[in-house]
């Protein structure tokens, strides 16, 4: 209905970040693998007031991961190796913790994480992933015991 923000480098810097968040393992798909990042990138870019902030929150951010990647690897955030991105994501991933100089880019990484984990547990994969099966029955019901439909005259 509106159109998309990332560029396509803003959406490699998305994919390797959100893959670093919830990477694939043996029981489901890394992030991006079922959609994370482009739900990232509708909901920034909604034309609503709360969406908006998030927008410049998130594009902020990506511009400044790619600058601290450059600075410490000479490479933009998805060409390092993931221990590189891991020791990044380390300065900022605790929230209420980091080095001052790392609280605009903490506040960065506490949204786009929560972003990416409600776009990839809102899957199908995701609700898999933590064993939800919803709305299903838990055992086989055949209706109630013939002595309680006798009781009320029903049977």
């Amino acid at each position: 209905f509106w159109p998309l923000t990332f560029t396509d480098e803003q959406k490699t810097t998305a994919k390797a970040l959100a893959d670093l968040i919830i990477p694939a393992d043996d029981k489901s798909p890394a992030a991006s693998d079922v959609g994370a990042v482009e739900f990232v990138d509708e909901w920034i870019s909604a034309p609503y007031e709360a969406q908006q902030e998030d927008r410049g929150v998130v594009l902020e951010g990506f511009k400044w991961i790619d600058e601290e990647s450059q600075k410490r690897f000479s490479k933009n955030f998805a060409a390092l190796t993931i221990g590189q991105q891991s020791a990044i994501a380390d300065d900022i991933c605790y929230f209420g913790k980091s080095k001052p100089e790392f609280k605009q880019a903490e506040q960065f990484f506490a949204k786009f994480r929560n972003l990416v984990s409600g776009g990839f547990y809102a899957t199908q994969q995701g609700w898999k992933d933590i064993g939800y099966v919803g709305n299903q029955p838990l055992v086989k019901f055949d209706g109630p015991p013939k002595e309680v439909l006798e009781k009320l005259g029903l049977a």
